[in-house]
């Protein structure tokens, strides 16, 4: 924080982060009150995830190949643009629910020019022994919001409208990017070349680290088997473990843990930290076994609480060790394939999982999805370069 280029991307990114937080129950509401349709929902959650599927490579490319701060300034500004367009929208009485579609498509798109920039902004403003400690500051701002956003959410919902809750994150962004103006970011001059030999650079650099792709592997399970249960979880926890306030006090559990997670991801050092931090997310399959049995409602919210802990330890500790091993010119593409594998599995299921459970129960998608990423996350530990990395 003795850095002003990054108190500065700090302070923008955790502003936006909080208006972020606040945006998914607000579009639930909102989507639900305009149409009564939740089929309506699951179009607009599309329409911002399918675009930012399918550009997220090629904004590994040009956050590497042009300057960082101006691609995620531009693109916080565009995303400004589009929150405000829905949140007009909203409070005009008579929402539009394609021009809403539209504008999730647009700001799906930026964030996938968005989200590649992360890295290169962190290492372009703080010194390489100052890695650490600012991706535990970033955990840390990541897992606030992610308590406060929905606490201030409902009250924006209950007071003012669900529409006041996208002019927030408008602003937020609008904030993000004035304060980018300030910041000076180190950048390493990419050769100019087709799109395509970029794109396979970037991939070569994934392809070329065994400790890398494997614990991707692991990352995109724990994001699969994370739409499973959030997509189970609420049945079961209305049906069997108590009502609607087992079911919040699980997601602020979950909130909390991975706030711990990233505090003690900025005091501990392991010797092996891939492999500490993908044993940590193994845990997520004691919950999704938990919730499966289904096990004491105290019993399985602690557990989850656990498992988050392990999310919220890796994300600083993955992300510094990819900063230091992965060349700057490249990190921008590296972290586009990161992010581009951890999503796409989340689709699949939200798809499966209801479907699985129809068919044979919920015990069964819940059971698979515990295997699936208890053993790709522990199965790591088979591999040399996770076992060595340090």
């Amino acid at each position: 924080m003795r850095t002003r280029s990054f108190r500065l991307l700090f302070t923008g990114r955790a502003l936006s982060l909080l208006g972020d937080a606040a945006i998914p129950a607000a579009l639930a509401i909102a989507v639900w009150e305009a149409t009564g349709s939740s089929s309506a929902l699951a179009i607009v959650l599309a329409c911002a995830m399918v675009p930012k599927l399918l550009l997220l490579p090629i904004g590994g490319v040009v956050g590497d190949r042009f300057d960082a701060r101006t691609v995620a300034l531009v693109t916080d500004l565009v995303r400004c643009a589009t929150q405000l367009l829905v949140g007009a929208q909203l409070l005009s009485g008579d929402p539009s629910l394609w021009v809403i579609a539209g504008a999730e498509v647009v700001g799906g798109a930026a964030s996938a020019f968005s989200m590649p920039t992360s890295s290169p902004l962190i290492t372009g403003t703080v010194a390489p022994e100052a890695l650490h400690r600012a991706n535990a500051a970033m955990g840390v701002a990541k897992s606030v919001t992610r308590l406060a956003g929905p606490a201030l959410a409902g009250t924006l919902i209950v007071t003012v409208g669900a529409g006041w809750a996208f002019v927030l994150d408008a602003a937020t962004f609008a904030l993000s990017a004035l304060l980018l103006l300030g910041v000076r970011a180190e950048r390493v001059p990419v050769p100019r070349r087709s799109m395509l030999a970029d794109l396979k650079e970037g991939w070569q650099e994934v392809r070329s680290r065994d400790w890398y792709w494997t614990s991707l592997i692991g990352h995109s399970a724990w994001n699969g088997a994370a739409a499973v249960l959030m997509t189970l979880g609420p049945t079961i926890a209305l049906t069997h473990l108590g009502g609607r306030t087992v079911w919040v006090v699980f997601l602020q559990v979950g909130a909390v843990g991975f706030l711990l997670g990233a505090l003690l991801a900025d005091r501990l050092r392991p010797r092996r930290p891939i492999l500490t931090a993908n044993i940590g997310l193994a845990v997520y399959a004691l919950p999704l076994v938990l919730l499966a049995v289904p096990a004491p409602a105290p019993v399985t919210i602690t557990a989850y609480g656990l498992a988050q802990v392990g999310l919220g330890f890796l994300t600083p500790v993955w992300e510094t060790a990819v900063q230091r091993a992965v060349p700057a010119h490249a990190l921008a593409r590296v972290g586009s394939y990161d992010w581009l594998l951890s999503l796409a599995a989340m689709p699949l299921g939200y798809a499966l999982a209801p479907i699985a459970a129809s068919a044979w129960g919920p015990e069964v998608p819940l059971i698979a999805a515990a295997v699936v990423v208890g053993g790709c996350c522990l199965g790591t530990a088979l591999v040399p370069g996770v076992r060595k990395f340090g």
